[in-house]
């Protein structure tokens, strides 16, 4: 490269990557390697060793070695606030960083395994944000509604738009899932009567799953995708063009994670004869989720519990105090349960799950996950169990309207 290129360090990920991996010691002199193909360690006819080097490992060799002279601090673009960061990240959690974050609304949850940022518009929320996301912790922010266009998600309001579409809905009780017109799903949205029956006779527990989602999503809803956009929380982080949201910012030749968004619409079970089932069930997200509540419905009909006893029926889960004083505020308005999973515990889990398989004579095969398939939502009981056999304790979040939860990836979670 030019000398003026060897005086100066790349800024972001994208230049340390580009910049530096033509200079990998790949045996090639042709200057119009962009980027070389990635080789990784591996064994053949019994011997180790590596036929090619590990791109990334060379990189930063490369860095180390030939990028940053030792009596010159390289001059990546990262801010100063590193240097006022508590030393013991962990004690800071710990201690609720009160002194360090006291212009910060914010509260701890599930034990302090859950920060809950309770002011959206202040814009210092990211600096308390970084500190728990390092440790793995799920996030709530609440009030994001506040931002949006409410009548943009009103389920009248997208019926009458999209109401012609056909898509995909899922029966969450029996797992069926049927090509149908968008309409029917939300004309029962909030009227019971309207729903679809099962064989029973009993309503059925419908979802319309990720639809639309990615770029659908953009075509088709513009406006909303826009309103969504300027309404993420914390959007250092959420937004696409985010300072600190690193998969925004890959270079081309990376493999991108599905970054939707995607749109996830479900009756309640307020109008079922079972609540021991839930509209997502238990599994694992490959990337960083944030899921913003962005509308509420209240059923009507026959064989619906009332406020009260939707109230009552959030009342008889394991809650942390604040959420139980949340369920109290009238202004509030509560949507969606979810248990939550550290990624530490997924083994234990899968563990309790065939064991829980075996004991209701379910074929259990070694090729099948039951976490990885979604076959099964946790229900009160076996959460007891969960925690008296293995030692893994539920989470639990009462999503209210304009709530966002944000999921670290390999987080566990049912709603």
């Amino acid at each position: 490269p030019p000398a003026s290129q060897n005086n100066e360090q790349g800024s972001t990920l994208r230049d340390l990557l580009t910049t530096t991996a033509g200079k990998l010691r790949l045996g090639s002199t042709d200057a119009g390697i962009a980027f070389a193909p990635v080789y990784s360690t591996g064994t053949a006819s019994g011997k180790s060793g590596r036929t090619m080097p590990n791109i990334l490992d060379d990189i930063i060799a490369s860095v180390v070695e030939n990028k940053i002279p030792p009596n010159r601090a390289p001059k990546i673009n990262v801010k100063s606030e590193i240097k006022e960061e508590p030393k013991d990240d962990r004690k800071c959690i710990q201690d609720d960083c009160s002194k360090l974050y006291s212009d910060i609304q914010y509260s701890w949850i599930c034990d302090k395994h859950v920060l809950w940022l309770r002011d959206h518009k202040n814009i210092n929320n990211w600096k308390l944000f970084k500190e728990c996301w390092k440790q793995g912790r799920p996030v709530l922010v609440s009030g994001m509604h506040k931002k949006m266009n409410f009548s943009l998600w009103k389920a009248e309001s997208i019926s009458l738009d999209f109401g012609n579409q056909q898509a995909d809905i899922l029966n969450c009780k029996d797992s069926i899932i049927s090509n149908t017109n968008v309409k029917e799903f939300w004309d029962g949205f909030e009227d019971v009567s309207k729903r679809q029956k099962i064989k029973n006779g009993e309503t059925a527990l419908l979802k319309l799953k990720d639809w639309p989602s990615g770029e659908d999503f953009k075509a088709m809803m513009p406006a909303r995708y826009e309103d969504l956009l300027k309404s993420l929380p914390l959007p250092e982080y959420c937004s696409p063009e985010g300072k600190l949201n690193l998969a925004s910012h890959l270079p081309g030749f990376f493999v991108r994670p599905d970054l939707g968004p995607r749109l996830c619409s479900a009756y309640g079970v307020a109008a079922t004869k079972d609540h021991d089932i839930g509209t997502t069930n238990l599994h694992i997200e490959v990337s960083d989720v944030v899921n913003i509540l962005v509308y509420v419905g209240i059923a009507k009909g026959n064989g619906v519990l009332s406020k009260s006893g939707v109230l009552k029926k959030f009342e008889e889960e394991d809650l942390d105090d604040l959420l139980r004083k949340r369920l109290k505020d009238s202004s509030e308005l509560p949507g969606a349960l979810w248990h939550i999973y550290a990624g530490k515990d997924a083994d234990k889990i899968r563990e309790f799950l065939q064991k829980i398989a075996k004991e209701q004579g379910l074929e259990v095969l070694p090729e099948h996950d039951p976490i990885r398939d979604q076959s099964w939502y946790v229900n009160k009981r076996l959460r007891q169990r969960l925690l008296e056999e293995y030692g893994v304790k539920t989470c639990t979040v009462i999503q209210f309207l304009g709530d966002a939860i944000i999921l670290p990836a390999g987080a566990l979670h049912q709603v």
